[in-house]
């Protein structure tokens, strides 16, 4: 595979990662909210769910669902209902004020990965979208080192992207702007959030 290559599904991959979707509204707010910590442990969780639908992909998951799209549907609508409970529980905690700075977070490093990989695998068309970029920019005889220096370049794309994020919200003057306006922000995030998992079901 050759250097052009890789640097395509990178510049491809990044630029996909950095379009506004449920995972950029879920780690805003978490980082808003939880902090830094919170939201670093997120990024990782977006990192492997994005590798879990780019080894799906070069394993063939995309001809699958084309073959049984049954199958397809039954995981679009799980993912669908995940996010439209993130969404439910957003609305229902809209007015619970932020907890005060420097106390114990609620949720755990290993919560907030799981609540990231739990929100990027809710999205199946993440795999249709890799199936696309790789059937163009993968050769079909790429080695197992070319592959696997492919997953190292989506986990990272899509890590140090929400890394970024996840710095930026979680400054003390975000905290401060979100903690004025929260029950507002949280049910116009939970409302986006509800979209996106009715966006997902149907499309």
């Amino acid at each position: 595979m050759t250097l052009a290559a890789f640097v395509s599904v990178a510049l491809v991959h990044l630029v996909a990662a950095m379009s506004p979707g449920p995972s950029f509204v879920v780690c805003v707010r978490l980082a808003v909210t939880d902090g830094f910590g919170s939201a670093a442990a997120l990024a990782l969780g977006f990192g492997l769910g994005a590798v879990l639908w780019a080894s799906a992909a070069m394993a063939g998951l995309t001809l699958l669902f084309e073959l049984v799209p049954a199958l397809f549907l039954a995981i679009k609508i799980i993912g669908a209902a995940f996010l439209l409970y993130i969404a439910a529980m957003m609305w229902r905690h809209a007015t619970a004020p932020l907890p005060a700075a420097g106390s114990d977070r609620p949720k755990t490093p290993l919560a907030a990965m799981r609540l990231g990989f739990a929100t990027f695998a809710s999205n199946p068309k993440t795999a249709v979208f890799f199936g696309a970029v790789f059937a163009g920019l993968l050769p079909q005889d790429a080695s197992l080192l070319d592959r696997g220096a492919v997953l190292l370049i989506v986990f990272a794309n899509e890590t140090l992207w929400y890394l970024l994020v996840a710095r930026v919200f979680s400054h003390p003057r975000a905290r401060s702007v979100y903690g004025r306006i929260k029950a507002t922000l949280d049910r116009v995030f939970g409302t986006l959030i509800a979209l996106f998992g009715v966006k997902i079901a149907l499309s």
